[in-house]
């Protein structure tokens, strides 16, 4: 861009110039006007001046003005063929012959505009996608902390109920025990009272036949 303001400077101080160093007039117009060997109509034609052509100002008179071509060539022409104006069709081909400089410098920052736009395009998607990937992480790392805190209650819970096994198996172990113990002394009870009924019942008996042997004897 600076480059292209200082082009742009560089033409003005170009036509300012051209305009300043010496009385350069143009003829005006689209018109083609006869160059005099003399200051009237009178005077015979030696060269014909187009529009846009440059005269180099020699002597002006009040309607006769001695001009100098480009090409060395002196003569006459009226003053009011002649303007300090830039002719149009001048103006434009210089403006276009600037614009095709202008382009040609300008091809090399257009393509690394272009490159450059490119570039931000694909960094812009690449920045999508990593937006998108960061998105996935960060759903799958809370799903992960979800799992974890599920994972340490579920473990807890193993844990408490491994605890309670060992507890409730130590506890029927001991009640087993205990059970076995009253078993045991159950069936010696019961064992020492049948033994004590048939006892009773054989002494009862005992008695009951010595009994019966005295009454028979008296």
């Amino acid at each position: 861009m600076k480059k292209q303001i200082g082009i742009i400077v560089y033409i003005l101080i170009g036509y300012i110039s051209i305009a300043g160093a010496v009385d350069t007039q143009f003829i005006s117009g689209v018109m083609e006007v006869t160059l005099r060997t003399g200051p009237g109509i009178d005077h015979r034609v030696i060269a014909m001046v187009s529009s846009g052509d440059s005269l180099e100002v020699i002597e002006r008179g009040p309607k006769w003005s001695k001009v100098r071509k480009s090409d060395g060539k002196e003569g006459y022409v009226l003053n009011r063929f002649l303007t300090s104006d830039l002719p149009c069709n001048l103006v434009l081909k210089r403006l276009k012959k600037k614009h095709e400089m202008l382009l040609e410098q300008s091809a090399e920052p257009l393509k690394e505009v272009a490159r450059l736009t490119d570039e931000n395009v694909q960094l812009k998607n690449d920045l999508k996608t990593t937006k998108d990937a960061l998105k996935s992480l960060q759903a799958a790392h809370e799903a992960l902390k979800e799992d974890s805190k599920n994972f340490l209650k579920i473990k807890t819970e193993y844990d408490q109920a491994a605890k309670d096994l060992t507890e409730q198996t130590a506890r029927v172990n001991r009640l087993e025990s205990e059970i076995a113990k009253l078993g045991w002394n159950q069936n010696i009870r019961w064992f020492l009272s049948g033994a004590g009924v048939l006892i009773s019942g054989f002494l009862i008996g005992l008695f009951s036949k010595r009994r019966r042997r005295r009454s028979s004897l008296l």
